[in-house]
């Protein structure tokens, strides 16, 4: 039987006479010309066929206009999604302040209030401080709450060892709580009695697309081998050491190209590494990628590779899969559950270049099967995780 199977499938029934309340950190603006949390949205797009109205609330720090995100987010209804970026002011003082929290929460019910909000049942994206808001709404609202703990490894094992009144507030007072991987579900059952097991998805924005076509489009060459990898520029993603493969590959041939697309913190010193190697011919950091480029960018590459040192489990993973691309990647969070098969990908020891730089290689003479890829890929279409997760919320409203 498959993973989807297991769950109750209610995708015919729905609940169409019911509002969900989608609680996030972030959320994408009418335009997107902010970005953030777009699984949320994913999620929330395959979902809406299934309810007569979904809310969604994305606090926002109150800037003054300072920030980008105080700047542009504005609310804005689509279909029946009504989107709330209610304002919040705080001092974060420290990541777990009891007033850093009550201030958002406050900022929340005073926008449900605000809005003559009503809903029957809540789903908050992350423990913190979603979850925290919505086991709290829930003691206020009596409905019912979900949490979906997206966490990467090293976060979640720090609200664990933690053992924080407001974590453990928020993990045993939903109704249920959904992980995005299976490794962690025997912790959670310290909690809370139901715990499950959904991964994230990808859109059917990522297709496959013939990978002579997408070269073209983006101005690439075609006798090469392309090596794609993607996300924030940060230390966790372990870009620096797929840097360090590149080395010891381009030693090897020189017919393969890196690009890495996302912006962030560590973009000058990723830099200042490909210079001091001088491989800036061979590695090139491509900044922010346009969201209607990202699909191009999963063609062009002969496969995708994401060296991180933890994660949850990574969108970018099945977006590659969607494509029909292979996948080199770490063994952290949920990707070995997902990468179970070398028909699918290639696992990689975390801050190894030496093993990172051989899968490559292997990656680079393998000839990948495209086909079984993309069938693979198929159970983990938002649509198909909106399925799991509706089976969760009729199990939950009885």
């Amino acid at each position: 039987m498959s993973r989807i199977a297991e769950v109750k499938d209610n995708s015919q029934a729905g609940l169409k006479d019911k509002t969900l309340l989608i609680l996030t950190p972030s959320y994408p603006n009418e335009d997107e010309s902010f970005i953030a949390e777009t699984f949320v949205k994913y999620q929330v797009d395959e979902l809406k066929r299934y309810f007569k109205k979904i809310i969604v609330i994305a606090p926002v720090l109150r800037s003054f206009g300072y920030l980008k995100k105080d700047r542009l987010c504005k609310d804005y209804t689509y279909e029946n999604v009504e989107v709330y970026f209610p304002r919040s002011i705080y001092i974060p003082l420290f990541w777990l302040s009891k007033i850093l929290i009550d201030n958002r929460l406050q900022a929340v019910e005073r926008c449900i209030e605000e809005h003559h909000l009503h809903f029957d049942l809540i789903h908050a994206h992350f423990t913190w401080p979603s979850g925290y808001i919505g086991v709290r709404l829930k003691e206020k609202y009596g409905k019912p709450v979900i949490i979906t703990i997206h966490e990467n490894g090293d976060w979640f094992d720090q609200e664990v060892e933690m053992d924080h009144p407001l974590i453990n507030t928020a993990w045993s007072g939903a109704d249920a709580l959904i992980r995005v991987n299976r490794k962690d579900v025997p912790v959670l059952k310290h909690y809370n009695e139901r715990v499950y097991s959904i991964p994230n998805g990808f859109s059917p924005a990522f297709r496959p697309i013939d990978t002579a076509v997408a070269r073209e489009r983006l101005g690439l060459p075609g006798d090469v081998k392309i090596v794609f990898s993607l996300g924030n520029l940060i230390q966790r993603k372990g870009f620096n050491y797929l840097i360090d493969a590149m080395e010891q590959i381009c030693n090897q041939r020189d017919d393969v190209l890196c690009f890495i697309g996302g912006a962030g913190p560590e973009r000058g010193s990723l830099q200042r590494q490909i210079d001091r190697l001088h491989l800036g011919e061979k590695v090139r950091l491509l900044g922010s990628v346009p969201g209607d480029q990202l699909t191009l960018w999963m063609n062009v590459c002969d496969f995708f590779v994401l060296p991180s040192l933890n994660e949850g489990n990574p969108t970018v993973m099945f977006e590659a899969l969607g494509c029909g691309k292979p996948f080199v990647g770490t063994k952290v969070g949920g990707v070995p559950e997902v990468i179970a098969s070398d028909d699918y990908g290639l696992l990689v020891e975390p801050a190894d270049p030496e093993d990172l730089a051989e899968k490559i290689l292997v990656a680079l003479d393998r000839e990948w099967d495209r086909e079984a890829i993309l069938e693979y890929a198929q159970r983990y279409t938002w649509e198909n995780i909106a399925k799991e997760i509706m089976g969760v919320y009729e199990q939950i409203l009885g």
